[in-house]
């Protein structure tokens, strides 16, 4: 008798990306995707590189950096995903990419410190990791609690907890910004009216913001001095005796 497919690992999985991506095409979901790519965009307009890689459980939500060559998104089998990959998987090589963003990958995974692993392991010394997560401490983080869809099953890890696991993983934190404090509204009408109240939170950047964004840098790796072979210590010169020549003697 074979295994339901929702009971393995690989079936668990591609359940979850399916309902996780369900989601972000509900209006909730693309109002937070909305903000999210306005604020991306500003920080990779600081970043430079010939590739980055973009992993996300949403479909249909390009990444279009202006100073980076190409851009690839992989992941789960949705459309606009380039390269089909499980998420402790990447089918590309250590060192590969100048920029890997992962956008709510933490928060719809079976394994996050595996997937923070495999996308740290992608990103070259001196390149970037961009993190985005949902913060727990919003009025988002609130909703999920309360919702019956797949939004309950994100995690929604604190982003002070995101930081130390980079910090383990060779990275240095350079910025932590806040984004979407309007809450998860399905009105048009009403977004519109609480505009004003994202303006206010992205000039003061209060930590109540529905998503964080972390931006780290792959520390380079240190030169260590080759050690000098150890010289063996030379002997004293020692003054060899000498045989004393009286004055008679050397007339003779």
């Amino acid at each position: 008798m074979t295994e339901p497919c929702s009971s393995t690992p690989e079936g668990r999985w591609s359940s979850l990306m399916d309902d996780a991506s369900a989601w972000f095409a509900e209006p909730a979901g693309q109002q937070l995707l909305a903000q999210e790519h306005r604020v991306i965009d500003q920080e990779l307009s600081r970043c430079f590189g010939s590739y980055l890689v973009h992993y996300g459980p949403f479909a249909d939500s390009p990444i279009e950096p202006q100073k980076i060559k190409r851009s690839v998104r992989l992941g789960p089998a949705l459309p606009g995903v380039e390269i089909h990959c499980e998420e402790q998987s990447w089918p590309i090589g250590e060192h590969a990419a100048d920029v890997v963003v992962v956008q709510h990958g933490l928060d719809f995974s079976l394994s996050p410190h595996a997937l923070l692993r495999e996308a740290a392991r992608s990103v070259r010394p001196g390149g970037h990791l961009l993190i985005v997560g949902v913060n727990p401490w919003s009025a988002w983080g609130a909703t999920r609690l309360l919702s019956r869809k797949a939004f309950r099953q994100a995690r929604c890890i604190r982003p002070s907890r995101v930081g130390d696991w980079l910090n383990l993983l060779g990275f240095a934190l350079e910025k932590r910004r806040f984004g979407c404090y309007c809450p998860p509204l399905s009105s048009a009408q009403w977004q519109a009216r609480l505009a004003g109240l994202e303006v206010a939170g992205q000039r003061m950047q209060l930590p109540t913001g529905g998503f964080y964004l972390l931006v780290a840098r792959k520390l380079m790796v240190g030169l260590r001095p080759l050690r000098q072979s150890r010289r063996e210590r030379m002997g004293q010169l020692l003054p060899l005796p000498v045989a004393k020549v009286s004055r008679r003697d050397a007339e003779q």
